[in-house]
């Protein structure tokens, strides 16, 4: 086993007070509010900074005070951190405007905040073209804005916007940006790849030669968009020629393409030997096993399902589907896990495919919870009954809840909690009572619970929702276990071509204490097909909640009752 790539002890061996201290600066809540589709309340922004701020990030970006109700609300009331700056970002003064007349300016320094953060031009096109001003008066603004902020007691920094296309421009005006900032006060400039278009050997090759230029690395910080999908690979490069200061958003959240993905930075930086070994960051080993939870945190709050093929912190990132990566990965995790996934908080996941081998099974089996002999017969068969169904159509690899079901079946170790007699579905386009045009879906279930029979009708807005809505009226003694049960994703996927295609169906269901499970079903009709994935998410549920085992659970028993 490697221990500088499984748990980062090589880094122990130099002692912390050799290394340099790389300072983390966080701009979800103002970059990732520009994201499109996402709108924070106050309270999002309070949960996010504490969040944060627990993670150990040193400095939290909070907003635009005055820019709308919501920044001036959050700053109103600033957040309680107990490690974290709450810094206010901002624009430097207008030009033929005082710093101490310029409203703007005013508000932010007006906010309760330890820092404040300015944004800049710094390229001469940018000056002349977006702002129409001359570059000394730019200068000008840079230098008497970092004064005021300094001369309200308040940590002072400079984004250099546009910095990486100024200084190919024009490299001595982009360098006089930087030293307006810092030659009258400023804590850090903050070189930024405002387009996303600077690419990581540029990046290196810049920064290395700002530094080589007098300007102090400590001084120097890296803000990166993600437009060439760059944007961790470029905050590297930087600290790697000699920034000292990183910032990025949570999930990479941000305008266009995003930002640097700061849940990817982190790790990256205390895990593994090239930076872990050199740098002290505020995040501790401790507190890094957050960042799964911390990311998915950021998801719920945006009401939307976390990216399963994130590094580090998705589902997918410590998953493996062939037999023969399984069977290494069980001798050997460093094998094909470039981390431990406990160091981030998340785990291993055994995906079970048609290329899994025995062992996927057994891995699968021993995840979900359940005692195996590995020589008993009946894996065998179960190995060969999920290659058969993949060849069908079904996915388990992404559909753990439905593999779960399918393997105490064949172990015989799930109850049927229900049978489902029959179903009907239909579907009607008619003018309302105010002569709108409208399709409306109506669902009946029959189903029977120890015995005896429910029918319910259920109305939704299309077949899938009308039959949800009637299979969840009235399960009996079960109901009360499936009430906080909703329907978080749906998606259909068109297998064969023609008119009696084969669809598969994947559910996405999660309950009031934001557990998520998925669920597959496939059949010619996309209806039969949701049916099938949903009762697969009840009877998960009702199974993972211990609901009781029927008195009579077989379909000949029930049949005879």
């Amino acid at each position: 086993m490697r221990p500088s790539m499984r748990n980062g002890t090589m880094s122990k061996s130099i002692k912390a007070q050799n290394k340099e201290r790389l300072y983390l600066f966080d701009t979800t809540l103002r970059d990732g509010a520009q994201t499109t589709g996402v709108d924070f309340s106050v309270e999002d922004k309070r949960l996010i900074a504490t969040l944060l701020d627990e993670l150990g990030i040193d400095y939290i970006e909070g907003g635009y005070p005055g820019a709308n109700p919501t920044d001036t609300a959050f700053f109103g009331d600033r957040p309680k951190l107990a490690h974290a700056k709450f810094t206010a970002f901002g624009m430097t003064k207008r030009a033929g405007r005082s710093a101490s007349n310029d409203p703007g300016l005013a508000a932010t320094l007006d906010a309760d905040t330890d820092a404040v953060c300015l944004v800049a031009k710094s390229s001469s096109f940018q000056v002349a073209v977006a702002l129409g001003i001359s570059e000394e008066e730019n200068l000008e603004g840079i230098a008497e804005s970092v004064k005021a902020v300094a001369a309200r007691g308040r940590e002072p920094m400079i984004d250099c916007e546009h910095f990486f296309d100024g200084y190919k421009l024009n490299r001595d005006y982009a360098l006089a940006c930087v030293h307006a900032a810092l030659d009258n006060g400023a804590r850090w400039a903050v070189l930024c790849d405002t387009n996303g278009g600077t690419l990581p050997d540029e990046v290196e090759r810049i920064v290395g030669e700002v530094i080589a230029s007098g300007v102090p690395g400590e001084k120097l910080g890296i803000h990166a968009h993600n437009d060439t999908e760059n944007a961790v690979a470029n905050s590297l490069a930087a600290i790697r020629a000699g920034v000292r200061q990183v910032q990025g958003t949570l999930n990479g959240l941000g305008e266009r393409c995003g930002n640097a993905n700061i849940v990817s930075i982190v790790p990256t930086l205390l895990l593994k030997p090239l930076y872990a070994d050199r740098f002290e960051i505020g995040v501790t080993h401790e507190r890094l096993k957050s960042l799964v939870h911390v990311s998915r945190t950021l998801d719920e709050i945006l009401n939307r399902a976390p990216n399963r093929y994130a590094p580090y912190v998705g589902e997918s990132a410590f998953a493996s589907k062939a037999g023969i990566h399984v069977s290494a990965i069980l001798k050997d995790p460093t094998t094909y896990e470039h981390v431990p996934p406990e160091s981030v908080g998340n785990k291993r996941r055994i995906a079970v495919s048609d290329q899994a081998g025995k062992s996927n099974i057994l891995a699968r089996l021993e995840e979900a919870g359940i005692a195996v002999d590995p020589q008993d017969r009946r894996i065998s068969r179960l190995l060969d009954e999920v290659k058969e169904r993949e060849f069908l159509g079904y996915s388990y690899d992404g559909a753990e809840a439905s593999f779960e079901l399918l393997a105490r079946r064949i172990l015989g170790t799930v109850p049927e909690f229900f049978d489902v007699e029959s179903f009907r579905v239909l579907v009607e386009r008619r003018y309302n009572a105010i002569g709108d045009l409208v399709t409306v879906s109506e669902a009946t279930v029959k189903v029977v619970v120890d015995g005896e029979k429910f029918i319910s009708v259920g109305e939704g807005n299309g077949p899938v929702n009308a039959l949800d809505q009637a299979l969840r009226k009235d399960l009996g003694k079960y109901s009360p276990y499936i009430e906080d049960l909703s329907l978080a994703d749906f998606k259909v996927r068109i297998l064969t071509s023609g008119t009696e295609a084969v669809t598969r169906v994947m559910i996405e269901s999660m309950d009031r204490a934001g557990e998520r499970w998925f669920t597959v079903g496939v059949s010619p009709n996309i209806v039969d097909a949701s049916f099938q994935a949903l009762t697969d998410s009840i009877t998960y549920k009702l199974l993972r909640d211990n609901a009781p085992v029927p008195a009579t659970h077989t379909r000949k028993e029930k049949a005879g009752a």
